[in-house]
């Protein structure tokens, strides 16, 4: 009997974890620098995707020079994030849209935050969002340091935790939970500003 198999693609036109080769092959054929691995266990897979590839150093990376001077595109249909911040740190807010800039949720205002633990939370209420209306889109973000924190669990701020940081220490420590304790199955991928301009979500303030 063939040993069951799973793939984890940490970048490609889709990441996540996938119970086929065909699947796999689909995300990561012909994308430029596309990494994947397979494992023969699924939790295992679910593991080593949210660590990250920088954890385990066996994975594949595909090189097509072929298709190096192709402009990757966003996906089709998708949820874009961002967050903005009065000052770094500063009084801060996320959103989540739509790939035509409808307003899908927008938290409320807190009084001291960064941009990072701004993109994080946006990322992680994008991912539960989806889960309550039983969708699964892609999730873009332009916060490379956010997608490591979701992929490893945590963020990780040298923010203070204070008084006036309290409520936001409070959203942070769900935002945690919640990636305790859910599977992540929907793609969350890095927004090309270079070659796409700014994020959909963006707020218009620089």
């Amino acid at each position: 009997m063939t040993k069951a198999k799973f793939y984890v693609v940490w970048k490609g036109r889709r990441t996540g974890v996938f119970d086929t080769w065909e699947a796999c092959s689909a995300a990561v054929k012909g994308f430029q620098g596309a990494r994947y691995k397979s494992f023969p266990d699924k939790n295992l897979a679910w593991q080593a995707y949210r660590k990250g590839p920088e954890d385990d150093v066996r994975y594949t990376v595909s090189s097509n020079k072929a298709n190096q001077h192709i402009i990757e595109k966003p996906l089709e249909g998708f949820m874009a994030v961002d967050a903005a911040c009065s000052g770094n740190p500063g009084a801060m807010e996320y959103r989540g849209v739509t790939p035509q800039g409808e307003e899908l949720f927008r938290s409320g205002i807190y009084p001291v935050g960064t941009n990072n633990i701004g993109e994080f939370l946006a990322i992680v209420h994008a991912l539960a969002w989806q889960q309550n209306n039983q969708m699964a889109l892609p999730v873009y973000s332009d916060s490379v340091n956010a997608m490591k924190w979701v992929a490893e669990g945590k963020a990780k701020s040298k923010l203070p935790h204070d008084e006036k940081t309290d409520r936001l220490f409070e959203h942070i420590s769900r935002a945690e939970n919640w990636l305790r304790n859910n599977r992540i199955h929907v793609s969350i991928l890095k927004w090309d500003t270079v070659a796409w301009g700014e994020i959909p979500a963006d707020f218009g303030r620089k």
